[in-house]
C-alpha cells in the first residue's frame, strides 16, 4: 500500500519479496556505523520485515516503509515516522536509510521532506525530531535541509545521538 510519493520516489508498506533487498541495506558498512541497532543478520532481517508488515502494534500510522526508486523499481532505502519516549516526552522521528548506490542524489532529503509534510499535515504532528549520530554527516545536512535544528545531545541504551527538531509553526 502507497503511503507517499515523491518525484522520484514511492513510499510504501514493505512487501516479503523486499526481504532481500533490505538486507543488503543492511549490509551496507554504512547503515552498520550508523544504525547500530539495524539487523546484522538475515534472519533478524526477515524478523524485522515481518514486524513492518504488520506496522507498530502501538501507533499504526507510523512505521519504516519502503521507498522504491520509481524509475526501477528497486528498493532506493527505508524510511518513515518512529515513536519514541526521550527525556519522558513523546516524540516521532523522521528515520531515513538510502542504499549506497542512491546516495549523494538528494532522495534522503526528497524522502525525509515528504515524511516531514506527511507527519505535520497527514497526522497532525506538531513536532518531529532526527536521532542523528555525531558522526553522521550526511544525515545531519538532511536534517538541516529540512528545517530541523540541533537541540540537544543524548544517550541510549544504543549510545549517544545528537536530537534534532522542528516544530510544525515553522
Amino acid at each position: 500500500m502507497k503511503i507517499l510519493e515523491t518525484t522520484r520516489l514511492t513510499i510504501r508498506h514493505f512487501l516479503p519479496e523486499d526481504l532481500d533487498a533490505l538486507y543488503m541495506l543492511y549490509c551496507d558498512p554504512e547503515a552498520k556505523k550508523f544504525i547500530p541497532d539495524a539487523p546484522r543478520t538475515f534472519q533478524e532481517t526477515q524478523e524485522e520485515l515481518e514486524w513492518f508488515l504488520n506496522g507498530h502494534p502501538e501507533h499504526p500510522d507510523l512505521g519504516l516503509w519502503a521507498a522504491v526508486d520509481k524509475q526501477t523499481h528497486q528498493l532506493a532505502g527505508r524510511v518513515g515516522l518512529l515513536p519514541w519516549v526521550i527525556d519522558d516526552r513523546k516524540e516521532v522521528e523522521v528515520a531515513y536509510l538510502i542504499a549506497n548506490k542512491y546516495r549523494r542524489q538528494g532522495l534522503a532529503t526528497e524522502a525525509a521532506l515528504a515524511l516531514l509534510h506527511y507527519g505535520f499535515e497527514q497526522l497532525q504532528l506538531s513536532r518531529l525530531i532526527c536521532l542523528i549520530d555525531q558522526e553522521n554527516l550526511a544525515s545531519i545536512k538532511v536534517a538541516e535541509k529540512i528545517g530541523m535544528r540541533f537541540e540537544k545531545h543524548g544517550q541510549d541504551a544504543i549510545g549517544p545521538f545528537l536530537l534534532y527538531s522542528r516544530n510544525k509553526s515553522l
